[in-house]
């Protein structure tokens, strides 16, 4: 559509003035108007029409103009937003050169602005590598957790590259980096038994995998975006069910070109793999722990789990299209306090710091005579008293320092100086309470051993530490890194977690400690709930004390037909070690080993049965 207006709507030229140039291109006359039933219109009337014609017709012609390009944008071949400056912090993709720009038309207000404009039409591979993701969340992820995350997440992560591929953005090297963290984090349930590790690290998976589509840099957008793929859910359905409407318009040939050679190849496999299968008992068996046990029974789970797959497939998959830019979201700063007033409440923190502080140094190069003489506390007693009360001051330091931030003085280099000084020395004081805090938690685990609790605070105690240590680097280095750098952090410890395996650290410090003082004696009633990760510590206990730690998980473990894709290798060296080693006895001598044998007020029925 042109944006000049037709011939008809100009209005008729007014005689020019004398002495006025003409025009170097004169336009043509319109025809002289024809009187209706003897009455003619007024001049100035006629006039003011053509004139107000004239004008709604270039209005229209302009909104046309503007229009324009939002159409071609929204073309199904044309990548919605591939040309949109990559200047937004929440797009995880680096847009391609050279594609057009595309306007957000989704309305106004916060949440439009966040949104991108819809997805181009979705590809053959986006859709295929969905449907994989679907077929393999059904088969694999009824029987349990291990490899199989691993195998379902690889057709997912397809499909989120082809779809940001196709529409016209480029990786950078932060989504590589969440990408391979969240793979690496799912690698931990095929590697370990114990769940409670295999919840964290599948949990900080999909973190990382939202913030690998969403890209985002700043606190809220990294906290939000963390959880932004549960936003994509619907959006990604609809667009999976336009794609697929949109593909099966005129491609029925193609759809039947491709699904009668597969049910061939199905029909085959079937018909000789029953033969070679009744034919050799090695092979009938080789394929049987290949093939994934599916029932009638389960149709409604595996059902369940294909549609599951299918909606996060498909959501990753938008996200990565189009990705909300949740650093959007914004929260201005608090109002700048003066020098005095913003410092001296830190500046008496400080010291009361450096107060707590020298006394610790006093007790951690050993002063402990001198403590238990004034408190009467033993080492243990001592550490058990004050770790929580440390860890407590730790959390509520990175609140102060937050706050801090928000209203610390901004006034120029000075004020700058002033605020690493005061918060560096806080944070420098803050990591010697972390230091004796850890210290407490040794102390108390070498007198009492090491519990699934002890270690996990420990751990997050820790973390908080290297928290401190990225605060002073921004310090020094600049903030704009921080929220990514934290959430890198708790990812890295959540992994190192996993990998080092928490329940054989339970086993191989209780059983050290055992070995070191045999009057400690040992806790059996807590580490026979241990996973199977514990199996190769604790086969080294003497018997009886090493059969009644392993009694209950050699019946899990040795009676268990999980196939192999949910076996984690935590378990399959624990099923190898206790098929060498059986466990000895029938459990009554557990009963001889005192309180720590079994759990109070069961005996043991008269066949030798323990149920516990």
């Amino acid at each position: 559509m042109s944006d000049q207006p037709s011939e008809a709507s100009r209005p008729p030229e007014q005689p020019a003035e004398a002495g006025t140039p003409p025009e170097p291109r004169p336009e043509p006359q319109a025809p002289a108007s024809t009187e209706n039933a003897g009455t003619t219109a007024p001049a100035s009337t006629t006039a003011t029409a053509e004139t107000t014609r004239t004008t709604a017709t270039a209005t229209t012609a302009e909104a046309a103009k503007t229009t324009a390009p939002a159409e071609a944008t929204a073309h199904p071949g044309t990548p919605a937003g591939a040309g949109t400056p990559a200047a937004g912090p929440g797009n995880p993709w680096q847009y391609g050169a050279g594609s057009p720009g595309a306007k957000n038309s989704t309305g106004d207000g916060v949440t439009a602005r966040l949104r991108p404009p819809a997805p181009p039409l979705m590809r053959s591979a986006v859709l295929w590598s969905a449907l994989a993701t679907a077929v393999l969340s059904a088969l694999f992820l009824g029987d349990g957790l291990g490899v199989n995350l691993l195998i379902v997440a690889v057709p997912a992560a397809l499909a989120a590259f082809f779809a940001a591929r196709s529409a016209g953005r480029r990786l950078r090297p932060w989504t590589v980096t969440w990408a391979v963290g969240g793979l690496a984090l799912l690698a931990v349930p095929a590697l370990r038994d114990a769940g409670w590790p295999t919840f964290l690290a599948v949990v900080s998976a999909f973190a990382l995998g939202s913030l690998a589509l969403h890209g985002s840099r700043s606190w809220l957008g990294v906290m939000i975006g963390s959880l932004g793929l549960f936003d994509a859910v619907v959006p990604g359905i609809i667009w999976g069910v336009r794609g697929v409407r949109a593909r099966a318009d005129g491609s029925r040939a193609r759809w039947g070109t491709a699904l009668r050679p597969t049910a061939v190849a199905v029909v085959l496999l079937v018909v000789f793999g029953t033969l070679f299968a009744s034919a050799d008992a090695a092979f009938a068996d080789l394929l049987g722990n290949l093939t994934p046990d599916v029932s009638l029974g389960e149709g409604p789970w595996r059902i369940f789990l294909f549609a599951l797959g299918l909606a996060g497939a498909l959501a990753a998959a938008h996200t990565a299209a189009a990705p909300v830019r949740w650093d959007g979201i914004t929260v201005s700063p608090g109002k700048p306090r003066g020098r005095i007033e913003w410092a001296l409440p830190l500046i008496v923190l400080n010291l009361l710091f450096a107060a707590f502080i020298a006394l610790q140094l006093v007790v951690l190069l050993g002063g402990y005579e001198k403590v238990r003489a004034e408190t009467g506390l033993d080492h243990a007693e001592y550490a058990r008293q004050g770790f929580w009360q440390l860890l407590w001051a730790t959390l509520l330091t990175l609140l102060v320092i937050a706050l801090a931030l928000r209203w610390a003085p901004r006034g120029g280099s000075r004020d700058r100086t002033l605020v690493r000084a005061v918060l560096g020395t806080l944070c420098v004081l803050t990591l010697v309470v972390v230091a004796s805090a850890l210290r407490r938690m040794d102390l108390y685990v070498d007198e009492y051993g090491l519990t699934r609790l002890r270690i996990s605070v420990a751990a997050m105690e820790l973390w908080l530490g290297v928290v401190l240590v990225l605060i002073l680097a921004a310090g020094v280095f600049g903030a704009r890194f921080l929220p990514r750098a934290i959430a890198v952090s708790a990812a890295a410890g959540v992994l190192a977690f996993g990998l080092l395996s928490p329940d054989g650290l339970i086993a191989e410090q209780n059983v050290q400690r055992f070995e070191a003082r045999e009057s400690a004696g040992i806790d059996i009633d807590y580490v026979k709930d241990l996973s199977a990760d514990a199996v190769p510590a604790l086969d080294r206990l003497p018997e009886p004390e090493r059969s009644c730690a392993l009694r209950i998980i050699q019946r899990e473990v040795l009676h268990d037909d999980t196939p192999w894709y949910a076996t984690s290798w935590g378990e399959a060296r624990a099923r190898e070690i206790l098929n060498k080693r059986p466990v000895q006895g029938d459990g009554r001598d557990c009963y001889r080993l005192g309180t720590n044998g079994v759990r109070d007020g069961y005996e043991p029925d008269d066949d030798g049965y323990d149920p516990y």
